[in-house]
């Protein structure tokens, strides 16, 4: 009998969890159409041993704490000191908001460091197959080319979660501080990602073989994809709604399954925050996710066209529709404080269009949002099964 074909996207996700990553490696631990080489933690939304620390127990909730491995990455910027962990959004622990989140049943693999375990998980992998995706800073994703150059021609893709952009970019709106409308989430300026290691970030869009390769998800996209009360019902009772779930409470505080709850409690601690700081009250966005799911794009023509979730390089409703990219770069004069205290533009990404055919990073404008929410759920219904099996288990 011949061995099957596996014909799965790979995925390194690295990340530094915090709420979104937690649907981030959700996504990519349930999606078919997505083989999970490892996961790598960074510094960001809480120190590096409280984002490595969630991130194992985000897989013990999801019964993949033994079959994905997380490995420890980068506690600091490449070339900058340690940047003190942000409360505001994500909490203390960096995944404030529930007690349903387990202790981890495995922790990290501390045989190799992230960007050796990286390296060897992608050579693994044929050539212009594997994706590294990056959702937290990026000083784990530019190490690992600046340390492994050949990586560059090797990869099919890297999928970064950063930056913003405004000027009418897309049609979202960025929040407010203090009655000052912002473009970034971290200063005025600088999304966080970008602003925590903007070395890191010029390093990659520097590059220009790797900037051909490169797809940034900004906070111009991501805050088009609000978790709605529709949005959490979806999570908390499946695509059944609540009403088919009478033996449920109705006000949203419990799910079908400890997993949905917790998720939701993840999420309205979001909810809250996000409203609080940025005044913004439909609905936190979903940032993390989406840098996972833009792996899911230019499948048309091969065995996974299915599962394809278009991304749209131009303006939804625009009349010509084209290819677009761009030169990313980035501010990186000043320091953390100048930055926070004193208006520099630190951390601060520019985007100039490209002629078209000309390779350069692809910055989308648009995305299939409901079935983007309908591919999530559907990733937190496997992972409710597979609780239910009780498959956390040591492979045999």
């Amino acid at each position: 009998m011949g061995s099957t074909v596996d014909n799965r996207i790979p995925v390194w996700l690295d990340c530094d969890p915090g709420h979104d990553d937690t649907f981030a490696i959700l996504l990519a631990a349930y999606h078919p159409a997505i083989r999970i080489l490892g996961i790598s933690t960074v510094f960001g939304n809480a120190s590096l041993e409280k984002t490595t620390r969630n991130a194992c127990s985000i897989l013990t909730s999801i019964s993949r704490s033994h079959s994905i491995p997380v490995y420890i990455g980068a506690s600091h910027a490449l070339h900058r000191p340690h940047l003190h962990a942000p409360t505001d959004i994500h909490g203390e622990s960096g995944l404030d908001g529930t007690k349903l989140l387990p202790a981890p049943l495995v922790g990290p693999d501390t045989s190799v460091d992230a960007v050796t375990a990286m390296s060897t998980a992608l050579r693994s992998c044929a050539p212009g197959t594997a994706w590294v995706v990056a959702t937290g800073s990026f000083t784990n994703a530019a190490q690992l080319f600046l340390s492994h150059p050949d990586l560059v021609s090797h990869i099919k893709g890297l999928s970064l979660m950063g930056g913003a952009f405004g000027t009418g970019f897309t049609p979202a709106i960025l929040g407010t501080v203090d009655g000052v409308p912002r473009v970034g989430n971290w200063t005025q300026f600088a999304e966080f990602n970008v602003l925590a290691d903007p070395e890191a970030a010029h390093a990659i869009f520097s590059n220009k073989e790797l900037a051909g390769k490169t797809t940034l998800i900004p906070l111009d996209l991501t805050h088009m994809v609000l978790t709605t009360e529709q949005v959490r019902d979806l999570i908390l009772y499946g695509p059944e709604g609540k009403e088919a779930h009478p033996e449920l409470p109705q006000d949203g505080s419990k799910g079908k399954t400890t997993l949905r709850t917790m998720l939701v409690e993840l999420l309205m601690f979001f909810a809250k925050t996000y409203a609080d700081v940025f005044g913004i009250t439909e609905g936190p966005p979903l940032h993390d996710p989406l840098a996972v799911a833009a792996v899911l794009t230019g499948l048309v023509g091969t065995p996974l066209e299915e599962y394809q979730i278009p991304f749209w390089d131009f303006s939804p409703g625009t009349v010509e529709k084209h290819r677009e990219r761009f030169e990313v770069t980035v501010v990186t004069e000043g320091s953390y404080e100048d930055a926070r205290v004193n208006g520099a533009k630190t951390g601060m990404t520019v985007a100039k269009p490209l002629p078209e055919g000309e390779e350069g990073v692809r910055i989308p404008r648009g995305l299939d949002i409901p079935l983007f929410w309908k591919v999530l759920e559907e990733c937190v219904s496997r992972a409710d099964e597979a609780n239910a099996r009780g498959d956390d288990v040591l492979p045999n």
